[in-house]
């Protein structure tokens, strides 16, 4: 249980902050600005990970449960994929292709230095 609550308060500490960086710089989402903030934290060790893995670990096991909804609204869109269905295949496989070639290339200059 407390391990639950340590996770929730840095959690949503790290959210909170990230709210605070948009509020004054802009630019990302605030909710990334929360992801940095919990990593940097988790880095530093002010945040102990192996407090915190369980209920990551939950999270992960249960976050198909929030893509639901979203291929629900997708589905009420139906005549909409239908027109354009093939043009969004389209740009999802080369965009895709173009983001892992793009990482890989990135990747492989980096570990060569």
């Amino acid at each position: 249980m407390f391990n639950a609550l340590y996770s929730i308060s840095f959690i949503c500490l790290s959210l909170a902050l990230g709210y605070a960086f948009y509020a004054v710089l802009g630019g990302l989402p605030p909710s990334l600005y929360g992801m940095i903030i919990f990593t940097l934290l988790l880095h530093f060790r002010l945040c102990q990970a192996e407090k915190v893995k369980a209920s990551i670990d939950w999270g992960i096991r249960h976050m198909g449960v929030c893509f639901v909804p979203a291929g629900v609204g997708i589905m009420n869109q139906y005549p909409l994929i239908k027109q354009h269905g093939l043009a969004l295949v389209s740009i999802i496989f080369i965009t895709t292709f173009l983001v892992l070639t793009f990482v890989g290339v990135l990747y492989q200059r980096l570990e060569d230095r």
